[in-house]
């Protein structure tokens, strides 16, 4: 799966300075990290966040986890009135934003989100972002990316002990694995309609 025709268009018009990286498909931070042989500081991990004022993009490092009381002092500091704060289930993606769970790249802009990025992410020059392809991602120096979404910057992380097994940074591999045992049940439910259909045809 390439990366968006969306996400080429919004950074080719605005003159941005980039690289695709093609991988083998990953879907979690660590699996990026080990893949492309970087170091997780420099995998950015994108989240969805919801408020009671509405969505917004939130991005930090792979090697750190989100706080959201932190993120709701940042955002009422900016006078942003947020009394609810959450992550939303993977479903909204798809009604919302019309596209797959675990799909929604870093660029906030493309979706009309306002952005906030965590100041740790500041350390490094470079960062991988996510595309919402989990098989290409983007290359970009950290200056380039704050001048093309003028995010807003804070701290709102946390330090997190990480495994193969642990947080994502290209699509949450946790949710992904939720939605697939879900459509298995589904799955499961049909075929025994079925199976009881034909049995009582055969009486």
């Amino acid at each position: 799966m390439p990366v968006p025709k969306q996400i080429i268009n919004y950074l080719d018009k605005r003159g941005a300075k980039y690289a695709i990286v093609t991988h083998k498909k990953v879907y979690t931070a660590y699996d990026a990290a080990q893949t492309l042989r970087r170091k997780l500081d420099e995998i950015a991990k994108n989240l969805l966040v919801k408020t009671n004022k509405g969505f917004v993009l939130v991005l930090l490092p792979a090697s750190k986890r989100l706080d959201l009381k932190k993120l709701k002092k940042l955002m009422n500091a900016k006078g942003k009135g947020i009394k609810k704060i959450e992550i939303p289930k993977e479903g909204v993606m798809v009604r919302i934003f019309k596209i797959k769970p675990g799909a929604l790249g870093a660029f906030g802009s493309v979706h009309e989100l306002e952005v906030y990025m965590d100041k740790n992410l500041q350390k490094v020059k470079k960062a991988i972002f996510p595309t919402g392809s989990f098989t290409d991602s983007v290359e970009m120096a950290m200056k380039e990316f704050e001048k093309l979404e003028k995010p807003i910057v804070g701290m709102f992380s946390e330090a997190k002990k990480f495994s193969a097994r642990g947080g994502s940074a290209f699509g949450g591999k946790k949710k992904i694995v939720k939605v697939a045992k879900k459509a298995a049940k589904k799955a499961v439910k049909k075929i025994a309609k079925k199976v009881k259909k034909i049995i009582k045809k055969r009486r």
